[in-house]
C-alpha cells in the first residue's frame, strides 16, 4: 500500500505566549496540497501569530511546524532562508518600499535572495503585474502614485512572482472597498489555481473567506473550535462560527469593547 501523501503545511499542537498569556494554546491545522484554508476569527485570537510561526517569521513556544512531513520548527538560518523560497506572502496593507519603483517591489525576492539578474527579474515583474491585472507601463511608478486597490495587485504580484509552492494572505481584502476587495479575491483565486500552490489566508471578512477558502476555520481564544468546507460555514452548528458570521453582539463571543451600561 503506497504511503499517503502528507500535508503540504501542518501545524502541530502549536503553542505561543506573550507575557504569560497564552495566544495559542495547542493550535492542529493541516492544509494538503494545492488545497486553500482560511482562518477566520475576531481580533486579538491569534490569527496573524498563526501564519506568522507557519512562515517562519516567529518562533513557537511549543509545538511543530512541519513541510511535506519534515519538522522546520527549529531550522537554522540557512535552513530558514531556504524555507522561505518556498513560499510567497501577501502582507496586510501590501507593505511596499516607497522608495522603490514598483517592478523593483515586485522583483525584490529575485534581486535579493534568488539573485536574479537585474533584466530579467524586470521582466519576470512586469509579467507578474500583468497577471494581476496591471498595465506594465505601472513598473516604473512609485507606490504613492497608486490607488490602494492597485498596491494591493502589486502586493499580489511580489507574492507569487516566484512559483511559491504555499501563500500565505494576511487580511488581503482590509481597506479595499467591497468592490476591489472582490477583484483582490477573484485574483488570489486564478493566481492559487494558476500556481496548483497550498494557500492559507486570515481574515475576519466573510465574503472574502467564503471566495477564497476551500475550507474554514475558526480561530477563538487560541484554539481551532470549528473546521470545515466553506460551503457549510452557514450552517455550521458551532455557536461561535453562527455568532461571528452574523455579526451578532449576544452569543459566546464577547466584544473587547467596554459594555460600561451593563
Amino acid at each position: 500500500m503506497a504511503n499517503a501523501i502528507p500535508p503540504k503545511l501542518e501545524l502541530r499542537n502549536l503553542v505561543k505566549r506573550f507575557e504569560g498569556r497564552a495566544v495559542l494554546a495547542d493550535v492542529d491545522i493541516a492544509v494538503a496540497p494545492g488545497r486553500s484554508l482560511v482562518i477566520i476569527g475576531g481580533s486579538g485570537q491569534g490569527k496573524s501569530v498563526t501564519i506568522k510561526i507557519a512562515a517562519g517569521l516567529m518562533a513557537p513556544d511549543g509545538g511543530q511546524v512541519l513541510y511535506d512531513g519534515e519538522d522546520v520548527t527549529s531550522l537554522p538560518l540557512r535552513g530558514r532562508y531556504a524555507l522561505a523560497r518556498r513560499y510567497g506572502f501577501l502582507f496586510q496593507g501590501a507593505a511596499l518600499f516607497d522608495s522603490l519603483q514598483i517592478w523593483h517591489n515586485v522583483a525584490f525576492r529575485l534581486l535579493n535572495a534568488d539573485k536574479v539578474p537585474r533584466r530579467e527579474a524586470r521582466e519576470r515583474a512586469i509579467d507578474a503585474l500583468q497577471r494581476v491585472g496591471l498595465a506594465a507601463s505601472v513598473a516604473d511608478q512609485f507606490p504613492g502614485e497608486l490607488s490602494g486597490g492597485m498596491q494591493k495587485r502589486v502586493g499580489l504580484a511580489r507574492a507569487v512572482v516566484a512559483n511559491p509552492e504555499v501563500i500565505f494572505f494576511d487580511e488581503p481584502t482590509t481597506g479595499l472597498d467591497p468592490i476591489n476587495s472582490d477583484v483582490i479575491n477573484n485574483l488570489i483565486v486564478e493566481q492559487v489555481q494558476r500556481l496548483g500552490c497550498t494557500a492559507v489566508s486570515i481574515t475576519h471578512d466573510m465574503a472574502s473567506a467564503r471566495k477564497i477558502g476551500d475550507e474554514i476555520a475558526m480561530l477563538h481564544a487560541g484554539r481551532i473550535v470549528w473546521r470545515g468546507p466553506a460551503a457549510d460555514i452557514d450552517h455550521s452548528g458551532n455557536p461561535y462560527v453562527d455568532q461571528f458570521i452574523n455579526g451578532r453582539a449576544d452569543g459566546p463571543i464577547t466584544s473587547d469593547v467596554g459594555d460600561h451600561g451593563r
